[in-house]
């Protein structure tokens, strides 16, 4: 297999996603890496089928062609390799909650770079969902409201939260200028424009509304395989419905600062007495 051949595309579903077969990311040329990056462009997901050759060196040279690669700071990484992070569900990697990587940063990632080493014999399957259709299948009236609100997103490692960011509810893409839904279970804490009850009460329509099945794909993972998706218009699934070992390599592409929208109203302010940060926060260690 190598990049003179002519990649075949496969749709993997209506929504979002596409498998492409023909390309060696060991030796990818310029070209090669122009055509991935206009299907991600177009599809926000990209599985690259048959490398299981791929080298710790050529997984990295394929994530600084999109950005600086990040060096995690809570994952185990590979010996020799800071850049790649190391997925095993023996190590509690499993998060089976819909989510952005790493919303709680002021620039979160770009793109995630995943390379599929062992697999169970069944299950461990990945959903995707793409929020630019989850934005466009809303009311013009809730387009409206959304447009001009943003989202605090937070991580918590045991009792304490080590990091908050307020990011535009609705994103601008900066590439193809469409608007997504950019707010996740994982790490979407509250709406600050809204009181308790009216964040809680919109976020759970939200989140329920973005999981539907008309906005997703599900990819069946083969040893070998490497997904690439945008971080800035999808949220992803981890399916918890295997036994026996599940591994991966993983390299994230650091980010842009999400831009949307002028917010059109100030933070609520809470009564006296009343507390007003909201106990639903899923993002712990594990992550």
């Amino acid at each position: 297999m190598t990049t003179s051949l002519v990649p075949q595309v496969r749709l993997v579903a209506g929504a979002l996603g596409a498998e492409v077969h023909g390309i060696d990311l060991n030796t990818l040329t310029d070209e090669g890496f122009a055509h991935l990056h206009r299907l991600l462009l177009a599809h926000q997901v990209v599985f690259v089928a048959g490398q299981t050759g791929l080298t710790p060196q050529a997984h990295i040279a394929l994530g600084r062609r999109f950005g600086e690669v990040e060096l995690h700071p809570y994952l185990p990484r590979l010996a020799g390799h800071p850049e790649i992070v190391l997925i095993d569900s023996e190590d509690g990697g499993k998060v089976d909650v819909w989510h952005t990587d790493m919303t709680f940063h002021q620039s979160p990632p770009i793109a995630s770079i995943l390379h599929l080493v062992e697999l169970p014999e069944t299950g461990g399957d990945t959903m995707w969902t793409n929020q630019c259709r989850v934005y466009e299948a809303l009311s013009a009236p809730m387009r409206d409201l959304l447009d001009g609100l943003t989202a605090i997103h937070v991580i918590r490692i045991g009792t304490e939260f080590t990091s908050r960011a307020e990011h535009p509810v609705v994103r601008v893409h900066p590439e193809t200028g469409r608007r997504s839904l950019y707010v996740n279970r994982l790490f979407t804490s509250h709406i600050p424009q809204l009181s308790r009850n009216e964040s809680d009460a919109l976020l759970e329509y939200l989140f329920a509304f973005s999981e539907g099945p008309q906005f997703t794909c599900r990819y069946r993972w083969r040893v070998g395989d490497v997904a690439i998706w945008d971080n800035r218009v999808t949220q992803h699934y981890a399916i918890n419905d295997y036994t026996g070992v599940r591994r991966g390599q993983r390299i994230t592409v650091l980010g842009d600062h999400p831009t949307g929208d002028t917010p059109r109203w100030e933070h609520y302010v809470a009564a006296p007495g009343q507390r007003y940060w909201p106990d639903r926060v899923n993002a712990v260690e594990s992550y």
